[in-house]
C-alpha cells in the first residue's frame, strides 16, 4: 500500500537594502542554494546540480534519512529547484520512494517572493504495517511542513544575511 503526503509553503520576504541587486544575486546559483540550505549538508555536482541530505528524523522511532538531488535552473527572473532524485535510508525495505520538490525564488520590488511544495510518496513499511496509514500520512505531512518551516526561516536569516555579504564584496 501506497501513502502519499506533501505540503507547501509560501513567501513574502521583505529586503530593505539594496532589494534592487536581488535579480543578479538569484543568478548566484551556488551561493544562493547554500545560504537556503545546510551548506554542510549540501553537495555540488555540476552546473545547476546539487546533492542534499535532508536532515535526519525519526518516524515512529526508526531514523530516516533522505538524500535528494536537486536541479536548479534561472528562469524568467526566478530561481526554480526540483528534485530529479532521491532515495531513503531507514525504513528498511521498502517498495518505493519517490520525492517531490518544486520550489520558486523570486526578486521583487520589495523583497523576495517564493512558493515550495514537498511531497513524498512511499510504500507502507513493513515495520510500520499496524500502523493505520492516515495517521503514517498525517505524520509525513507534519514531517514535511517542518522541514519547508525551517528552510523558510534559514531563508529569513541566513540567505538575507548572505545577500547582504555579496552586497559588500
Amino acid at each position: 500500500m501506497s501513502l502519499s503526503f506533501d505540503a507547501r509553503q509560501k513567501l513574502d520576504l521583505l529586503v530593505s537594502e539594496n532589494a534592487e541587486r536581488l535579480p543578479d544575486y538569484l543568478l548566484q546559483q551556488e551561493r544562493v542554494v547554500g545560504a537556503m540550505l545546510d551548506s554542510k549538508k549540501l553537495e555540488r555536482l555540476g552546473p545547476g546540480s546539487f546533492r542534499y541530505s535532508v536532515t535526519s528524523f525519526k518516524v515512529f522511532q526508526l531514523q530516516v534519512n533522505p538524500v535528494v538531488s536537486i536541479g536548479v535552473v534561472n528562469q524568467d527572473g526566478k530561481l526554480c529547484m526540483h528534485a530529479t532524485d532521491s532515495e531513503l535510508d531507514g525504513l528498511g525495505l521498502v517498495d518505493d520512494f519517490v520525492l517531490t520538490l518544486e520550489a520558486t525564488l523570486q526578486a521583487t520590488e520589495k523583497g523576495l517572493e517564493g512558493e515550495a511544495v514537498l511531497g513524498v510518496t512511499v510504500s507502507q513499511p513493513p515495520v510500520l504495517r499496524f500502523i493505520p496509514p492516515k495517521i503514517l500520512e498525517s505524520t509525513g505531512h507534519s514531517i514535511l511542513n517542518g522541514i519547508l518551516v525551517g528552510i523558510k526561516a534559514r531563508v529569513g536569516k541566513q540567505l538575507v544575511e548572505d545577500f547582504g555579504q555579496w552586497c559588500k564584496e
